[in-house]
């Protein structure tokens, strides 16, 4: 599936178009070993223009994909689902055969607990959507799973921690940023940040990789808490968790990418 999802991503260069992973297997392209991020994965996720929707539909039909027409409307032509029969064979029982091969793809920014806006920055990575988006989209999360804390200390144990964007670097600069204008996803990230820092010591890392994820951490803490928050941030900070401070919203198989 990590073949097909750049296959996907080239195919769609040479229209013209612009594609790039999103979720676990996105982490899987940053990380340094495969063994620390294998896992199953149910399907491919990623992130498209709105504007190039038409171009995107196209493509998937040229690839032997059908379109799930529901899900573009019920996510207000926000998300976009495709599907073929499943073509991937299992190596004796290595991995899931699944009984079809689904891509969800997002328009314009990342929808889950919070919005996380990526028209904009989808010309970082190659193949992913930043390092530094790849990890928001999971610090963003109400109920982090363990995949997903997983997935976040192996961007701060692979990727470098940085003021600006750049291939393999997490930019703190914009991230902070953004935890700044928003009191709901400032709350989450921050939590998930110390949540990573509390398990640490249950994913087996050699002391030199857990020194650095450590350091990343609270490096990234650091420069969230000292970002200038806006006047909205402070007046949502007062009200706190007496008022939902996040959306619910499920991905349309269930699960989160």
């Amino acid at each position: 599936m990590a073949v097909e999802g750049r296959h996907i991503v080239d195919a769609a260069r040479e229209r013209g178009l612009t594609l790039r992973l999103i979720g676990g297997l996105a982490v899987r392209d940053h990380c340094e070993e495969l063994a620390f991020c294998g896992r199953d994965h149910s399907d491919l996720d990623m992130v498209g223009l709105s504007r190039e929707a038409g171009g995107i539909v196209s493509l998937f039909e040229s690839l032997g994909y059908r379109e799930r027409l529901r899900v573009r409307e019920a996510t207000m032509r926000g998300q976009a689902q495709f599907v073929r029969d499943c073509v991937h064979e299992s190596a004796e029982g290595a991995y899931a055969v699944h009984a079809e091969d689904h891509v969800d793809v997002f328009f314009d920014e990342f929808h889950m607990d919070h919005r996380v806006a990526l028209r904009d920055r989808l010309g970082v990575e190659q193949y992913t959507v930043s390092a530094g988006d790849l990890l928001l989209t999971k610090l963003q999360m109400f109920r982090a799973e363990d995949r997903d804390l997983r997935d976040i200390v192996t961007l701060l144990k692979d990727d470098e921690l940085a003021g600006e964007d750049a291939p393999g670097t997490v930019n703190a600069t914009h991230l902070a940023g953004l935890c700044a204008r928003d009191w709901g996803l400032y709350y989450d990230v921050t939590r998930n940040l110390r949540h990573c820092a509390e398990s640490l010591g249950v994913y087996g890392l050699e002391l030199a990789d857990a020194d650095r994820v450590r350091a990343a951490l609270e490096r990234l803490t650091q420069s969230i808490e000292a970002a200038p928050k806006t006047r909205a941030w402070r007046w949502r900070a007062r009200i706190g968790t007496r008022r939902r401070w996040h959306d619910d919203v499920e991905g349309q198989d269930g699960e989160q990418p």
